[in-house]
């Protein structure tokens, strides 16, 4: 619900500040006060593009607070997704329009994509103007207003039909892949396979490209490296001389523990030479093992340096480096294996496609027979309201069909067509008097009727489907007299579901709203804060005088006044 409104600086608006009421809330007041401006600041918190040239001065404001109750959780939770701060329930709205520069948009206190505003309040307010009357002629609109009036039952087999679908359209979608591009995944099976072939017979493993590259830089030096090592061994153990290192230190060990019993530092240093002469026989055996390793295989580096020729045409095919090589390999098994299972796959898809046509079937069919018991009940409920509306012999038929198809579903001894919707074309048909022919709504009703035939189904609707706040403008289109006293009757029904805000010129309208809000000009053409006010007692008296009679002040525009104004409070009564 919308609670508040503050207008800065839009078109011929200087200032304003609105408070609506929680009910039905009517804005009047003479031609080019500012009544639309209202209106356009409404559209504008709703993510509406503002129409040009509206920025008085250096920069315009709109700024509304709109109240969300427990049922709003959806809209809830996209404020909170953007950072938009949500005080005790209230959610402030703001758009910013420089004369020079970029417009932003303000949820919450976070800046937001206009858009963004569009989707926090779609749930939350429906603004019906001249384009609603475009968007009621068109099928898919009548479709959504009647599978609304339907109710939760028809919307929780809705929305598992939309998963069907949903799950229908992938696998078509698979299966028309696997099929129509057959000959191009054969191919690339083909090619996927030979270089799996060049790469298994190659079979290298995970680091052995920088293992080999040391042992080959290792290698080129293999006779240096074999003298070193001989002459390292000689100098640590030659058996034949006993002069190496580790007989000398042997001798050492042996001098000291013959005097070490009498003297505790020489038995010290006799354990340190002990430790350095086991070492020194170690180092000595790694040497011998190495160096009869080296001298063992002499053709080593040959071998070593014809792998890394094969390593490096691998990773020349398949990939930068060995890594990469490796991870193709990987990918393709995997493609390979999935190619290799077209046929199964296929078989598989077509099977559980012919499933999910019998379940989208069913599904259709119990959706169709929610829609047309729905259908005939809200054709009856809106032929009774436009007959209040002054519409006393206008009939409405609401028609569903659909079309056949032979790739479609089989519903009854028909193949017919279907969408994520299901199998209905629904039709809004209207015979708007006696002899009439009935014909789409698009076709041959006025501005007035089709006006009408929104708000008919708007009163029918309430209750089942009714948005928190509901703004009209040109509800009144084309209706005058009766006709209008009725409208306003039915926005005040309306009005007790939710919240209605109708921008009116009609004083049989305004009479029926518990809120009125005038919009006036100031001395100097402007409006000012105090030039946007609500209206009770003598004020609303002369102010539906003026729309009656355009005389404040005529007694017989006084007294028609408060015959309306008597009929709008027996309505709330």
């Amino acid at each position: 619900m919308i609670t508040d409104l503050s207008i800065t600086g839009l078109g011929v608006i200087e200032s304003a500040e609105v408070e609506f009421g929680p009910r039905f809330t009517v804005v009047t007041g003479e031609t080019g006060a500012g009544k639309t401006m209202v209106l356009t600041a409404l559209e504008m918190l709703m993510g509406a593009r503002p129409p040009s040239g509206l920025v008085r001065g250096e920069v315009a404001r709109v700024e509304g607070a709109v109240l969300l109750t427990d049922s709003d959780s959806d809209a809830a939770a996209l404020a909170s997704e953007v950072g938009a701060e949500v005080d005790d329930g209230e959610l402030i709205l703001a758009r910013v329009l420089p004369a020079a520069g970029r417009a932003r948009a303000i949820a919450g206190g976070a800046s937001v994509p206009a858009a963004k505003l569009g989707e926090i309040c779609a749930g939350l307010v429906t603004i019906h103007g001249q384009s609603d009357q475009v968007q009621l002629r068109q099928p898919a609109r009548q479709r959504a207003l009647l599978d609304a009036f339907a109710g939760g039952d028809l919307a929780r087999m809705h929305v598992s039909y939309r998963a069907t679908f949903g799950e229908f359209t992938e696998v078509m979608a698979e299966l028309a892949d696997r099929v129509e591009n057959a000959t191009q995944r054969r191919l690339e099976a083909d090619t996927l396979r030979d270089g799996l072939q060049i790469f298994d017979q190659v079979a290298p493993e995970p680091g052995e490209d920088v293992a080999l590259r040391a042992e080959e830089e290792s290698l080129a030096d293999t006779a240096d490296i074999l003298t070193a090592c001989q002459s390292a061994h000689a100098a640590l153990s030659d058996a034949e001389s006993g002069d190496d290192a580790v007989s000398r230190v042997a001798a050492a060990v042996r001098a000291l523990d013959a005097v070490g019993e009498t003297d505790g530092q020489l038995r010290s240093m006799a354990v340190r030479l002990r430790e350095t002469s086991e070492l020194l026989a170690e180092t000595a055996a790694e040497l011998a093992s190495y160096t009869a390793r080296i001298a063992d295989d002499p053709a080593r580096l040959d071998w070593v340096q014809h792998r890394r020729a094969e390593l490096a045409k691998v990773t020349r095919t398949f990939g930068p480096s060995l890594d990469d090589a490796l991870a193709w390999a990987e990918r393709s098994e995997r493609r390979l294996a999935e190619l290799e299972g077209d046929d199964e796959r296929i078989e598989e898809l077509a099977q559980r496609s012919d499933h999910l046509v019998a379940t989208l079937a069913d599904q259709a069919r119990d959706m169709s027979m929610l829609r047309a018991a729905a259908a005939q009940d809200l054709a009856e409920r809106v032929t009774e309201e436009l007959r209040a509306l002054a519409m006393p012999d206008a009939q409405v038929r609401i028609d569903i069909a659909q079309t056949d198809d032979d790739r479609g579903l089989e519903i009854g001894d028909r193949r017919v067509a279907f969408t994520g919707d299901g199998v209905d074309q629904v039709s809004f048909m209207l015979a708007p008097h006696r002899g009439a022919d009935f014909a789409p709504l698009g076709q041959g009703a006025s501005g007035g009727e089709l006006s009408r035939v929104m708000l008919a189904l708007e009163v029918a609707l309430a209750g089942i489907d009714a948005t928190p706040t509901m703004v009209f403008d040109e509800v009144d289109a084309g209706v005058g007299g009766k006709a209008a006293v009725e409208v306003g009757r039915r926005l005040a029904r309306l009005g007790k579901h939710t919240q209605v805000i109708v921008v009116t010129h009609l004083p049989q309208v305004a009479a029926f709203a518990d809120t009125h809000l005038v919009v006036a000009k100031g001395s100097a053409g402007t409006i000012t804060a105090s030039n946007v006010r609500p209206v009770s007692g003598e004020a609303r008296r002369r102010e539906l005088a003026r729309m009656l009679a355009g005389q404040e002040e005529s007694d017989h525009a006084l007294a028609h006044a408060d015959e309306l104004l008597e009929m709008g409070r027996r309505e709330w009564l």
